[in-house]
């Protein structure tokens, strides 16, 4: 992880408990890829396969190429195969990764969070955690 994890993981944190989450990720763009600079409540095997996330893989990498929020219902019970087989052990049903974007439209960054909670986020509910996620403090590090 970065040198930046500290203020990154801090900032995790808050996001998660202001918006009810059980766990999270950021991701921040490195070349075409996503690297993992923070973490909360995700079991030590996920971390690993998810240290670095190819471009277009899971939930973040899709949600990376779309530039749009990627949601399951159930972490656990997804079979729509964007769900990669190690995300099923975190402990948590609904999550949603949303992509930062930069003035010029590019992807910066990808949050994801999930909740104990099963089922799909209202959009009204998806755009207010896009625009909570866009406040992500970003450097070039």
């Amino acid at each position: 992880m970065s040198a930046n994890t500290p203020s990154y993981q801090s900032w995790l944190e808050s996001f998660a408990a202001e918006h009810g989450a059980a766990a999270g990720t950021i991701h921040v763009q490195r070349g075409a890829d996503l690297e993992l600079v923070a973490a909360l409540n995700i079991p030590p095997p996920v971390l690993n396969a998810v240290r670095l996330v190819p471009h277009g893989k899971g939930m973040a990498g899709l949600a990376q190429v779309r530039k749009a929020p990627v949601q399951t219902c159930n972490l656990k019970e997804d079979d729509t195969g964007r769900i990669k087989p190690g995300a099923k052990a975190v402990d948590a049903r609904a999550a949603v990764a949303l992509p930062v974007l930069d003035g010029a439209g590019q992807v910066r960054a990808v949050v994801g969070i999930a909740f104990l909670t099963e089922g799909a986020l209202p959009a009204e509910r998806e755009q207010a955690l896009m625009t909570a996620a866009a406040r992500l403090p970003l450097t070039d590090a």
